[in-house]
Parts: C-alpha cells; sequence; structure tokens
C-alpha cells in the first residue's frame, strides 16, 4: 500500500473512533470519551494532511468521506445498536461503490 494510502487509512481510523467516542462523551465531560475525541480528531487532521502530499485531495476527500460514513454507521451499529432501513444500507453502499469507482478506475486518483 503506498504511504499517501496507509497515512489515509490512519486518518479515517482515527475519525471515526473520535466521532463514535462523541455520544458517551458528554459534551466531553466524560473525560476519557473527551480524551478519545481530542486525540482521535487531532490525529485524523495530522495524517489527513500528510495523505495530501501524494494522493489528490478530491479523490482522499471521496474516500474519507465514503469510508466514514460506512464505518461509523457500523460502529453505530454495534456499539449503540442503532438500526439501519434498507433505504440507509443501499445508500450507504452506493457511497462505497462510488468511492470504488473514483479510485479504481477514474484517472482522477493519479496525481
Amino acid at each position: 500500500m503506498p504511504q499517501g494510502y496507509l497515512y489515509l487509512v490512519i486518518a479515517i481510523v482515527g475519525e471515526v473512533a473520535a466521532t463514535a467516542a462523541l455520544k458517551t462523551a458528554g459534551e466531553l465531560t466524560n473525560p476519557v470519551a473527551a480524551a478519545t475525541v481530542i486525540i482521535g480528531y487531532a490525529v485524523a487532521l495530522l495524517f489527513l494532511s500528510l495523505t495530501l502530499r501524494t494522493v489528490p485531495v478530491g479523490v482522499a476527500y471521496a474516500i474519507w468521506a465514503g469510508a466514514g460514513t460506512a464505518l461509523i454507521a457500523l460502529s453505530a451499529y454495534l456499539i449503540y445498536g442503532q438500526k439501519l432501513d434498507g433505504l440507509a444500507i443501499l445508500g450507504i453502499t452506493l457511497i462505497v461503490l462510488g468511492v470504488a469507482l473514483v479510485n479504481g478506475s477514474s484517472s482522477s486518483s493519479l496525481k
């Protein structure tokens, strides 16, 4: 995996961890969850900025947004028991497929 995409994976994991922790952070009054939120977003922004050295911003953001959306939906289901209906699952599937198309078969993924 090229280094830029490895950085993007780290950025996405940081952002998903931070966003998933927001619900339990209780307006940042829960110290552990608040630290997860702050550190997760800091890691996400740092590694996203490193990603942009080699990955075009449009491609990086498409992957970031698509993967983040899908992983947050999955996290909400696993951690909080939040249910998704068929249309929500279809929408997330279409987002992931769109990101795959942009990244895998489009000349826009090239620098």
